[in-house]
């Protein structure tokens, strides 16, 4: 029988050996699995771990709460697949084209407006790289401020609801869904300006990154013709009735995926290989999620019963630090794993473990936290040496070196982190809005 003194022992090797799991390319939702279920049979039983492994599985695939999830996907690969990205950012490129560097100004503003039918940040970099990088190469731009640009801008779909791993996030803590959809908005619009003030600075100092400038007016038409107002209506018809309480999430993500679907079809958009490819994608998707999700919930268990989670929150509310400094050590934390660890793995692995202290002890809002942390890892997908979206665009300009999309990313984490330090400073920003629902 092992001791409560050893037990928080075993979960810090569990730790370890999950991270060194993960370093030998181990699929990480079958990492989870394997060291959750071994240190839950070594601090429980053989048997109990069998049947909490079998339990997780079934309750987890068989979730009508998790539903959510293939629904809000399959709207982002119709979108995906249908072209939607394309006119919008020829929309943001007739407003914003005569800025200074105004090319990767409106990619900024077109990815916002993809990731708020998309949901993921891999997704979006991918379709805005394909559309945006050969026109900016056209009109001259630098290399590495066309590439950084985009794969920044990737991360907006996982901040602009909906999100997938804000779906992820409320299912793992018991959050809203809906309050963290419309807590997302405004730092998704504040992060976007940000990204968008970064390029503006840069050209004005440095006009070189590009050779030609870029102008364009609004033709007469062009928005009823760029689809914006028909995404508009789906994003108010679903979300709207999510956060007017109609809807369930899973509902929602329902009459999202159906709306876009009718919209792409009647303006004919969306071929039949396209919709082939997106249920494909989707059913991929969807399934390695659910997977990540049941393992990192096996994780979870074995963690509950190592009492490491109960541990770390008494230490955290022993430290003579104020709760902003120990919040700090906290997301830096996360920037770090970030680095190495995929953002949804990132959250689902550590969820369980920093959320008591960061909500029971040092008594932060929940939204709030989820809202921060979904920003903190969306650095990690522009960080090497993990990068997925660097590595994505990377894909797509195939003559750009790697270390040159790397390089130019940097100020656009400058600016991220300026965000998360102004809604540190201000979590009203954060929670104003889901507090309108709960009044």
């Amino acid at each position: 029988m092992i001791s409560p003194e050893t037990a928080p022992v075993i979960g810090l090797i569990g730790i370890g050996v999950l991270l060194a799991l993960i370093l030998l390319r181990v699929p990480i939702a079958y990492s989870m699995l394997i060291v959750g279920f071994a240190g839950f049979a070594i601090l429980v039983s053989p048997d109990a771990a069998f049947s909490m492994v079998a339990t997780e599985i079934f309750s987890n695939f068989s979730s009508y709460t998790l539903s959510v999830i293939p629904m809000f996907v399959w709207m982002g690969f119709i979108a995906y697949y249908s072209g939607v990205g394309t006119n919008l950012y020829s929309l943001a490129n007739r407003f914003m084209g005569r800025l200074p560097g105004g090319l990767a100004i409106a990619t900024q503003g077109a990815c916002a407006v993809f990731g708020a039918i998309c949901g993921s940040n891999t997704a979006t970099a991918a379709t805005m790289g394909a559309i945006a990088l050969p026109e900016m190469k056209k009109y001259g731009y630098d290399d590495s401020l066309s590439t950084a640009s985009v794969a920044a801008a990737g991360a907006l779909g996982v901040l602009i609801p909906p999100s997938v791993i804000f779906i992820i996030y409320g299912v793992s803590t018991e959050q809203s869904i809906g309050k963290l959809f419309i807590s997302g908005i405004v730092p998704g619009i504040l992060l976007m300006l940000f990204y968008m003030a970064t390029i503006y600075i840069m050209v004005k100092r440095n006009p070189s990154l590009v050779a030609s400038g870029q102008t364009a007016e609004v033709k007469k038409g062009s928005v009823l013709k760029s689809g914006l107002p028909e995404i508009l209506l789906t994003f108010l018809i679903s979300l709207g009735g999510l956060f007017a309480g109609y809807f369930t999430p899973t509902e929602a993500g329902a009459v999202g995926a159906g709306s876009i679907l009718i919209i792409t079809l009647l303006r004919r958009q969306l071929t039949w290989e396209g919709f082939k490819n997106s249920l494909r994608d989707t059913t991929r998707t969807s399934g390695m999620i659910m997977l990540l999700v049941t393992g990192a919930m096996v994780f979870g268990r074995f963690m509950a019963v190592s009492r490491l989670p109960f541990q770390m929150a008494n230490w955290a509310s022993n430290l003579n630090l104020p709760p902003v400094l120990i919040m700090a050590v906290i997301l830096i934390i996360y920037m770090i794993l970030g680095c190495f660890i995929d953002a949804l793995a990132l959250i689902l692995l550590t969820v369980p473990i920093f959320y008591p202290v960061v909500v029971d002890v040092l008594g932060y809002d929940p939204i709030w936290f989820g809202v921060v942390i979904v920003m903190v890892v969306a650095a990690g997908v522009i960080t090497p040496p993990v990068g997925m979206n660097v590595f994505i665009i990377k894909g797509v300009a195939k003559d750009v070196p790697l270390e040159m999309i790397f390089r130019g990313v940097w100020p656009f984490l400058l600016a991220l982190a300026a965000c998360i330090v102004v809604l540190i400073a201000f979590p009203q920003i954060t929670t104003f809005l889901p507090n309108l629902i709960s009044g």
